[in-house]
C-alpha cells in the first residue's frame, strides 16, 4: 500500500501544473527624451530600471533615468549655462500580461504608474547663475518586454513625466500637477532571474 501511495504522489507531481514564479528584471537602458518642456530637438536619456513581476499579473519597479544637456537648445552654438541635466528616480506599480509563460520565449506587454524624485540642475560657467531643484514627481506609460530564451531579452517603453508642487501654504502638505513635463522613450536588454 505505501509504495502505491508513494507511486500515485510521483505520478502527480510529474503531470501536476508547475508552480507559479515570480521574476527579477534588470534593465539598462538608452532613449530620448522630447516633447513638453524640452528645447527644440530631442535628447539623449540613459538609465536603469530594477522590477519585480509576479507570475498574474502584478509587478513594481525601481526606475533612474539621467538626462544631460536637458535644457539646452541644440540650434546654435550659443549657451547660457555650463552644466544642465535632469535626473529621475520613480518607483512604479508594474501590472503587465504575461504572454507565452515565464520561460523561455515569451512576450509581456505591461503598463507603469508612479512617483518618485525630479531633480534639475542648471549652472553657468562662472556659478553666477544655479538652480537645483528637487521636487515629488510623477511617471505614467506603456511597453513590452520580449525574450528570447529564459534570461534574456528586449523591453522598450514609452513613459509621460510631471512634476508635483506643495500648494499648501504653512504647516500642510498638498501636492498638485507642476507646469514642468515631458516624455520619454527607451529601449534596453532586459535580464530575467
Amino acid at each position: 500500500m505505501l509504495k502505491k501511495c508513494a507511486l500515485i504522489a510521483a505520478l502527480l507531481l510529474v503531470i501536476g501544473p508547475a508552480s507559479a514564479r515570480a521574476d527579477w528584471l534588470f534593465t539598462p537602458n538608452i532613449g530620448i527624451g522630447f516633447g513638453g518642456d524640452t528645447p527644440s530637438n530631442d535628447k539623449l536619456t540613459y538609465g536603469a530600471s530594477l522590477g519585480w513581476m509576479g507570475a498574474g499579473i502584478a509587478g513594481f519597479e525601481a526606475d533612474w533615468s539621467y538626462t544631460p544637456t536637458f535644457f539646452e537648445n541644440g540650434t546654435d552654438n550659443t549657451s547660457f549655462t555650463d552644466t544642465d541635466n535632469v535626473q529621475n528616480l520613480m518607483a512604479n506599480l508594474m501590472p503587465g500580461i504575461p504572454v507565452g509563460g515565464q520561460h523561455g520565449a515569451g512576450f509581456r506587454p505591461y503598463g507603469v504608474i508612479g512617483m518618485g524624485l525630479m531633480k534639475t540642475n542648471v549652472a553657468t560657467a562662472d556659478q553666477l547663475f544655479t538652480v537645483n531643484s528637487n521636487d515629488w514627481g510623477l511617471d505614467v506609460g506603456v511597453g513590452a518586454m520580449g525574450f528570447m530564451s529564459d534570461h534574456i531579452g528586449f523591453r522598450g517603453d514609452l513613459r509621460y513625466f510631471r512634476d508635483l508642487q506643495d500648494t499648501q501654504q504653512g504647516g500642510g502638505f498638498t501636492l498638485a500637477t507642476g507646469k514642468f513635463d515631458f516624455w520619454r522613450g527607451t529601449a534596453g536588454l532586459t535580464f530575467r532571474w
